[in-house]
């Protein structure tokens, strides 16, 4: 199809689906949005790295406390900064609880980072399909208006029409948000995942620490 007549098909359709179509096709931008910039967040937080850190605690563990600090220089995953944010805490010698709590802060803030915007995905999965049944109980009663005015001129097929069209609106909203609903529990389940792999590195850093007597 070429462009123009892809225009036109699509203006065809905005303008059946009347005010709750154009609602959804704004909210299938923004979703498109979210998934995109959330990807790219995502990648750049380091959600799916987790070798370096890995070394790091292992280096620790090994004694090798100067090699395994200057092996997360300069590295700003999810994993590395909560890994260095520990190190750090348990090299200032503060007592235990102390250094857990500091870890636990950042760690917190890192994981804030790492969802942030997913419950507005979430959001737009409950209400993309609500739109759309919205516009498509606005489109029957359209049709059904219709028909009352017709009286015994009524013609199926034009009835059979106005129902298809107010169904549009309904297969819309699904199509935004299956797509968001599907991303929302992706990004979740990499948070997941990352807060699953900080808390055992953590917990392995002060388990040594206790095991060596500090704090």
């Amino acid at each position: 199809m070429e462009l123009g007549g892809w225009h036109a098909a699509l203006a065809e359709f905005l303008a059946k689906g009347g005010p709750a179509i154009w609602a959804i096709a704004a909210l299938s931008v923004v979703t498109l949005g979210l998934i995109l910039w959330k990807g790219w967040r995502l990648a750049l937080m380091g959600a799916w790295a987790g070798a370096r850190a890995e070394r790091a605690v292992a280096l620790w563990l090994g004694g090798d406390a100067d090699a395994a600090r200057a092996s997360l220089a300069g590295r700003v995953g999810l994993r590395a900064a909560l890994v260095r944010a520990a190190m750090d805490a348990l090299a200032a010698g503060l007592p235990e609880t102390a250094a857990r709590e500091e870890t636990t802060r950042v760690a917190r803030g890192l994981l804030d980072e790492a969802r942030r915007g997913l419950r507005a995905l979430e959001l737009i999965a409950s209400i993309a399909p609500l739109l759309g049944l919205f516009g498509t109980v606005l489109g029957m009663i359209e049709a059904f208006q219709t028909l009352e005015q017709s009286g015994a001129r009524a013609d199926p097929a034009a009835l059979a029409g106005g129902i298809w069209e107010a169904l549009l609106t309904t297969a819309a909203g699904m199509a935004v948000a299956i797509p968001a609903a599907l991303a929302e529990g992706w990004f979740a389940s990499v948070a997941a995942r990352a807060q699953h792999d900080m808390e055992d590195l953590a917990t392995r850093l002060f388990v040594a620490r206790a095991g060596q007597g500090g704090g």
